[in-house]
């Protein structure tokens, strides 16, 4: 096996009795690194403070990592010009979020026959976002609503 000590050097290929040895000493304990390779490497470290960083290095990606949720915004085709705008400033802080937006057009009744005013709305939508989103998946119908998904640049 080829040995490195807890200063890092290559102590070089030695048989185990003496890697053991060479850890007892040191009052450290004898750890296989990297076990697929020819020969095997092993390196005098303490093993609890190993484990130790390793977890502490886990934990520190899990807090950069975002996870991108799908928000869900509803809007009826007769939407007045206020309640519009307040979604829209919803959908922006969201993007900011840098989560995505799924935008939904639900119809009741017989609105369905007029899905035209839906996609207007859906456009103007768009319009209103302006540069801050990117449509991800165009105006299409899901039984009888109407969606779009939005993310950010």
């Amino acid at each position: 096996m080829r040995l490195i000590d807890e200063e890092g050097k290559q102590v070089g290929i030695i048989r185990i009795k003496d890697a053991l040895k060479h850890a007892y000493d040191a009052g450290l304990d004898l750890v296989e690194v990297s076990p697929n390779s020819s020969p095997p490497v092993c390196r005098i470290m303490d093993y609890g403070k190993y484990r130790y960083e390793i977890i502490r290095r886990v934990k520190i990606g899990r807090k950069k990592k975002h996870v991108v949720h799908i928000k869900e915004i509803k809007m009826r085709p007769e939407i007045s010009d206020h309640d519009f705008e307040f979604k829209i400033r919803h959908a922006i802080e969201f993007i900011k979020h840098k989560d995505k937006v799924k935008f939904t057009i639900f119809f009741r009744g017989r609105e369905i026959l007029h899905k035209d005013h839906g996609e207007e709305l859906l456009k103007r939508v768009v319009a209103a976002l302006g540069d801050n989103a990117v449509v991800e998946t165009y105006i299409h119908l899901e039984g009888r609503n109407l969606t779009m998904l939005v993310t950010g640049k």
